[in-house]
């Protein structure tokens, strides 16, 4: 990157894309005129470099904190501010200013804040102007999941295709289903990490964190299946590492927007609206079905590597919520609103002598 010639001290970015983690060297990128400060920009590079050497952040969590920092930075050049010395009220003011949800709101005033605590950590300034900033608000949004029902009519329109697509695709589903997995960690996974003799998979998750999840037999046979297939793709150098290597450029893994396309499309042909379906709906399916068949919530967290088993407490919340309905529809003392000491008639007769 090169210094603006008329000002030493500010530098304008006119290359696409956003000010982001866009590289694995953390280069930090912007689109439009807006100027943004040399110290600005070098202070986030240093922030992204950061996520990546102590927290082993992966490159799409990096680049979440890099569109979001680009935001605010656009924001205060724009006024004549540099985002490294913002004040309380210049945070408020950015926050406010968001047409967004309170959800986008209170991620961006998070990434505002693990950045501000980086520059005190680092003496780059004495204060946290977010710290006194409450963040919105949020209503429980229960996760979105396929029933039972659903997910067996994918696998059986997975079983309806053949050869390669077939092999290919219902491994990447029974994987994803079975073990509850990130797309990242689906699209990822090396072929070394499934221990076909233990029956487990060895997922790398956030962070860099490793779990242990059981396989079952549906889902290592579909993954012996597919490996036939994957070894003439590659042919004589298989040298891949990855269980799912792209079909055009071998070193690399398959791509999470083209497994996004194949899940789309499948959810097609088998009557389920794709606008219902993503990798993450399978995953709450994983879990919301474990819950519902007695799992214990401690495994469920382990098994989804959550660091904070609230997260993996809203599942227990979408299965109560379908007992209270079941209680609702169908017992005699329910109705269509929650029982509120009203009891429905029930009619008895009598026999005579």
């Amino acid at each position: 990157m090169k210094k603006s010639a008329k000002n030493p001290e500010r530098l304008k970015f006119r290359s696409p894309s956003i000010l982001a983690a866009a590289t694995l060297e953390s280069r930090v990128q912007t689109k439009g005129t807006e100027t943004v400060s040399w110290r600005t920009t070098s202070l986030i590079e240093s922030f992204l470099e950061m996520l990546t050497a102590e927290r082993n952040a992966s490159p799409n969590t990096k680049l979440a904190y890099g569109r979001d920092l680009a935001d605010a930075a656009r924001f205060f050049a724009a006024r004549k501010r540099d985002l490294a010395e913002a004040g309380e009220e210049d945070v408020r003011t950015y926050i406010d200013s968001l047409d967004a949800a309170a959800r986008t709101q209170a991620r961006r005033l998070s990434s505002l804040r693990q950045f501000f605590r980086f520059l005190c950590s680092e003496h780059h300034r004495k204060d946290d102007p977010s710290r006194a900033l409450d963040a919105p608000k949020l209503g429980r949004t229960l996760p979105k999941y396929l029933s039972e029902d659903d997910i067996g009519r994918l696998f059986k329109t997975v079983d309806r295709m053949h050869g390669f697509e077939n092999a290919r695709l219902k491994a990447l589903l029974e994987l994803l289903y079975a073990a509850g997995l990130r797309v990242s960690e689906l699209v990822n996974m090396p072929l070394a990490a499934v221990q076909f003799e233990r029956g487990f998979v060895q997922v790398k998750g956030k962070g860099g964190k490793e779990r242990m999840v059981p396989l079952g037999e549906p889902a290592i046979k579909a993954i012996k299946a597919w490996l036939p297939y994957r070894k003439d793709m590659l042919g004589e150098k298989n040298s891949s590492p990855y269980l799912f290597p792209s079909r055009y450029g071998q070193t690399a893994p398959l791509t999470r927007q083209r497994f996004f396309q194949l899940l789309k499309d499948i959810g097609a042909k088998a009557g389920i609206d794709p606008a219902r379906l993503s990798p993450h709906v399978l995953r709450h399916a994983f879990a919301t079905h474990l819950i519902e068949h007695g799992a214990d919530l401690r495994s469920v967290q382990t098994m989804l590597g959550h660091a904070d088993i609230a997260t993996t407490q809203i599942y227990t919340h979408v299965a109560t919520d379908r007992l209270t309905k079941t209680v609702q529809d169908h017992h005699p003392l329910g109705g269509s609103a929650p029982y509120a000491g009203r009891r429905r008639k029930i009619t008895i007769s009598r026999r005579s002598g």
